[in-house]
């Protein structure tokens, strides 16, 4: 799939942009602060809903504006779609086909996205909330179930917390309501990590083979789910359900201490070991890096795999942050099937074909002009 048309009104620093895309490697030049991570933005959020820079969509609205409206027209190989995400104070309006969508698990999928960013490198060395917003983020691209139940999990727990906070406070005394609100936590928390599980195992196969390429052969990865409850990575939902009860059984004095929910999906992590050391505490800079791309690059291959056709991929000022080695095998992997945008100051010190034959445009504040291929 590719994005063929964008248009942008009142969006950060554009007011008004219609720009046509090719299928194949999109380089965005400019200074900083001109647009063009905005830009990259723009497309994320037009596939996803949210931003993945801030959580507030005002954020994403020009200043005295009332709306910012993000369109899009993506090229599948069934045929064109367009979309459309209205952004307001009131909150958000997507459309795939014309045809208004009442949740946004109903959307989210029409055009599916892979962003590497230099925060993207964080995935490794960051905080557990990173890894698993990269684990929901790219499993509720091709499973609107998953987002659907993510959001469940969200307001059944908010609901528990609450709960445990009178208990805490001692404005409430019954523990029947903390056990049916537990029950209802236990029935989605184990949904979602057994297609969490099923994400890892999918991961691995295709991020395996792709860090040994560009680690020469020399090193090798291996993906674990560390789970806040033992669960058992067969996916035995009854199994699951046991050691969940168990786990909240044992807990449910300190969770009414602490007043908070202690165990569950929203405690997990992911463990990356390379060579069977853990690259988040012995790995080198490289090697976290180096695992950080095989993800990514792995992510595309799973898409590709889940829905048939390879997603679009936007890097963000990511290729300065990378070697020469790294480069060569990020451009390698997406030549001629991916179609691809690229920030970037400058093109200068990268001398790979798929830049020389890539589609340039320049930003500059908040305009956007196609400028001949080098």
């Amino acid at each position: 799939m590719f994005i063929k048309e964008l248009t942008l009104t009142n969006y950060r620093n554009y007011k008004k942009l219609s720009v046509d895309f090719q299928n194949k490697v999109n380089v965005i030049l400019g200074e900083n602060a001109q647009g063009k991570t905005n830009m990259m933005e723009a497309i994320y959020v037009l596939a996803m809903a949210k931003s993945h820079r801030t959580s507030n969509d005002k954020e994403l609205i020009q200043w005295d504006e009332e709306y910012a409206k993000i369109e899009g027209r993506v090229q599948k190989a069934n045929g064109s779609i367009p979309m459309q995400l209205v952004l307001s104070k009131k909150g958000k309006k997507a459309r795939v086909n014309h045809i208004e969508q009442k949740k946004l698990s109903q959307y989210i999928g029409a055009m599916n996205v892979i962003m590497f960013a230099p925060e993207d490198l964080n995935l490794v060395k960051g905080s557990p909330q990173i890894r698993r917003r990269f684990i929901d983020m790219e499993i509720g691209q091709v499973s609107p179930v998953y987002i659907y139940d993510l959001s469940r999990y969200q307001k059944i727990m908010n609901q528990r917390n609450q709960y445990l906070k009178q208990l805490m406070t001692k404005k409430q005394t019954d523990l029947t309501m903390l056990d049916v609100l537990t029950a209802q936590l236990i029935e989605v928390a184990t949904k979602l990590v057994i297609k969490r599980l099923e994400f890892i195992k999918q991961l691995q196969k295709w991020a395996e083979p792709i860090h040994s390429g560009i680690s020469r052969d020399l090193e090798n990865l291996t993906i674990h789910y560390l789970s806040s409850v033992d669960v058992s990575d067969d996916g035995d939902l009854s199994k699951m359900i046991e050691a969940y009860e168990e786990k909240f059984d044992k807990i449910r004095e300190r969770e009414i201490e602490r007043g908070t929910t202690l165990a569950g999906p929203h405690r997990d992590d992911l463990q990356f070991l390379v060579n069977e050391r853990d690259v988040q505490t012995y790995g080198s800079q490289g090697q976290q890096r180096t695992t950080a791309l095989s993800l990514k690059l792995a992510e595309i291959e799973l898409i590709h795999e889940e829905i048939g056709e390879y997603p679009i991929l936007l890097l963000d000022d990511v290729l300065s942050e990378l070697d020469d080695f790294r480069q060569s095998h990020l451009l390698n992997t997406i030549q001629g099937k991916v179609q691809t945008f690229v920030t970037t100051t400058s093109v200068e010190g990268i001398d790979h074909q798929t830049l020389k034959e890539a589609t340039m445009f320049h930003v500059s504040t908040g305009e956007l002009v196609s400028v001949n291929s080098r």
